[in-house]
């Protein structure tokens, strides 16, 4: 007589529709994990990314503010400043101050509608109407 022999437990339940609908869950569940943590990783370097431009772009500010810092402790600035704003003068130097001697009374541009004798309405009328004031 021949013996059968009967798959053992193990072949029975790898075999199965329920290991498989485990593995399957399984797998979902590695998938899911991997693409989180894929995205994850993506804004991250995204991130590092922005950061390192803008660490770049602030050391580009940073030495043309020691530039200009620079340039405002320099005797030349100091030196242009006095001349400019305060009217210091170098020992030695003479200045010359030139006066205005026209005055500003005697300057007088009047415009064509002031040199009429008419009312504000009436210059009104006739800039509206003609464009031209009445003759005098």
């Amino acid at each position: 007589m021949k013996r059968r022999h009967k798959a053992p437990i193990f072949h029975k339940f790898f075999g199965s529709p329920v290991f498989m609908l485990l593995i399957l869950c399984v797998s979902a569940m590695f998938m899911f994990a991997f693409a989180r943590n894929y995205i994850q990783d993506y804004n991250i370097k995204k991130e590092i990314s922005a950061l390192k431009n803008e660490v770049q772009a602030l050391e580009t500010k940073k030495l043309e503010s020691l530039e200009i810092l620079d340039y405002v402790m320099s005797d030349t600035f100091v030196e242009e400043k006095g001349r400019t704003e305060l009217h210091l003068k170098k020992p030695g130097e003479k200045i010359l101050v030139i006066q205005n001697t026209q005055k500003q009374q005697d300057i007088e541009i009047k415009d064509p509608l002031e040199r009429q004798h008419l009312s504000k309405p009436a210059r009104w009328w006739y800039y509206f109407t003609t464009h031209e004031l009445p003759p005098s």
